[in-house]
């Protein structure tokens, strides 16, 4: 399954959650978790701050080595 940005980003803004919200949790630039966000990286700290914010699962498609973290 690939990541849908589009969609990702539709939840953050439903909740008021910006790029910078996460980056600031993850330690991580603004770039950084835009190009998670959208599929063309897959940064664990912007994805665990991602799922630490509410972002469901399904929303994400994790690489292999965080699926069945995601409630760690």
């Amino acid at each position: 399954m690939k990541r849908e940005g589009r969609k990702v980003r539709a939840w953050m803004v439903e909740r008021g959650i910006t790029v910078s919200e996460v980056a600031r949790l993850a330690g991580v630039t603004r770039p950084i978790v835009s190009a998670t966000i959208h599929g063309q990286r897959n940064n664990r700290k912007a994805l665990r701050a991602l799922l630490d914010s509410g972002c469901p699962v399904r929303l994400l498609a994790l690489p292999e080595d965080m699926k069945g973290k995601e409630a760690a």
